[in-house]
């Protein structure tokens, strides 16, 4: 498979710690080897729970960090002190879009409904033909299993199409995971659409 161009990946994780010890170490270990394998890391600017974990352990590494943070949880304090670079911006739409415009590739590690809702919007540009960026899931301790069966239910009622359930690769181990990105070859749509559109 062709090499993808990878250099800023663009994290979607949880502000909570989760249940378990686990999760924790699986964002630390992930943050860990994007500085490691030499990429930056783009997520949502904050500092507690799975978001703190992965972005201090890249920056503990040695790697470039980028947080892109609507300017009201900045007011509240929940923004990174200690980031390579921290974009402000005015809403959530517009952290989702900056995010998507400036990384490479997805990765979604455990998190809440904003994980999840950053996960499916941008398959859905992808599916949309607005990118063609690898998309994958971290799936620490089976964490998304649920989720992928539901995927794969939806291929079986028709409401999904193999080739865009093919747009999310996913592996348990973060080394794993990275060498799928980077031979990730994203199904073709049928024509690009202009994003202002949709």
């Amino acid at each position: 498979m062709a090499q993808q161009k990878i250099k800023k990946v663009c994290v979607f994780c949880g502000a909570s710690p989760g249940a378990d010890e686990v999760y924790k170490n699986a964002a630390q270990a992930f943050g860990a080897l994007l500085a490691n394998k030499g990429f930056e890391l783009v997520y949502g600017g904050g500092s507690t729970g799975m978001m703190g974990y992965v972005a201090d352990a890249c920056l503990q590494a040695g790697g470039k960090v980028i947080g892109v943070i609507p300017d009201f949880l900045v007011a509240k304090e929940i923004g990174h002190k200690g980031l390579t670079e921290l974009i402000e911006v005015g809403s959530m739409h517009e952290r989702k879009q900056k995010m998507a415009d400036i990384s490479d590739a997805f990765v979604a590690l455990p998190g809440g409904m904003g994980t999840m809702d950053e996960l499916c919007e941008i398959v859905t540009w992808s599916q949309l033909g607005l990118h063609h960026k690898p998309i994958g899931i971290l799936n620490t301790a089976e964490y998304f299993f649920p989720f992928i069966n539901f995927l794969d239910h939806m291929v079986g009622q028709r409401f999904l199409s193999k080739d865009n359930r093919s747009i999310i690769v996913e592996d348990k181990a973060p080394k794993n995971l990275i060498e799928k990105l980077l031979g990730y070859n994203s199904p073709k749509t049928e024509k690009w659409l202009d994003r202002d559109k949709t």
